[in-house]
């Protein structure tokens, strides 16, 4: 079983009536709507209020990938919890962030920028898949569209991806570099741009094929116990000699 923590403020979908309608359970609940179709996936949710915002030392050593959503309440997150995500993040688990959780702590704290971007509300979308081969963009067309969402555009203040799988187009002639990937010590962490909390975006089927994609593609190959530099007191040609 692959482990999935999704992680969202939940702040919009309490407050915003029309949000509400949009995600009457939640983001969080339409993702693990959107993740529950496959059956060797095992789905926790968490959110803002919780206490530790629901990620104690106990559930992240107990997630293998952590779909994290936010968009108005990053400086609430703790300075610890932050930390925390990262450095299991370091360790080996692996990290989706979301449309604004560009801007979310643990991202920056990986990244190591600022995250900043331009933006306008209300557009439409083409996704083009740039880089087929991946795994994260297997099952899905050369493009598809999303006929409304918040524009996204360059620069966009983020290390050179290490794997760049989409470019996105708008019908107000920007790009932006919308899906990317990085390598980040022994995890894996996946930047997805579409999702803005106003539009249904989270219900389209190449999205869904996106996110169970990106899952797979970032759970754990090792997952390392803890920052420990050894001593390594021997040397190799004794190691291999046997000798002491």
């Amino acid at each position: 079983m692959i482990r999935v923590t999704i992680w969202n403020e939940n702040w919009h979908e309490r407050h915003d009536e029309h949000i509400r309608a949009v995600y009457p359970d939640g983001i969080h609940g339409q993702l693990a709507a959107v993740l529950g179709s496959e059956a060797d996936f095992a789905i926790h949710t968490a959110t803002l209020d919780e206490p530790e915002h629901g990620l104690t030392e106990a559930v992240l050593a107990e997630t293998d990938v952590l779909i994290w959503w936010a968009h108005v309440k990053h400086a609430e997150v703790s300075d610890k919890v932050a930390r925390r995500v990262q450095e299991h993040v370091l360790r080996g688990m692996g990290l989706i962030v979301l449309h604004s959780g560009h801007m979310s702590k643990p991202f920056l704290r990986l990244m190591g920028t600022s995250g900043t971007l331009s933006w306008r509300d209300g557009d439409r979308e083409r996704v083009w898949t740039v880089l087929p081969t991946h795994p994260i963009a297997q099952g899905l067309p050369p493009y598809f569209e999303l006929e409304v969402e918040e524009m996204y555009g360059e620069p966009f203040d983020i290390p050179q991806p290490d794997e760049l799988v989409f470019i996105s187009w708008f019908s107000g002639g920007e790009v932006f570099r919308s899906g990317c990937c990085w390598q980040r010590g022994y995890g894996r962490v996946f930047y997805f741009a579409p999702g803005h909390e106003e539009f249904p975006t989270y219900y389209n089927e190449h999205v869904g094929t996106v996110i169970r994609n990106a899952v797979r593609w970032a759970q754990p190959v090792l997952r390392r116990g803890d920052f420990a530099c050894p001593n390594v007191t021997e040397s190799p040609e004794s190691r291999c000699s046997g000798r002491s």
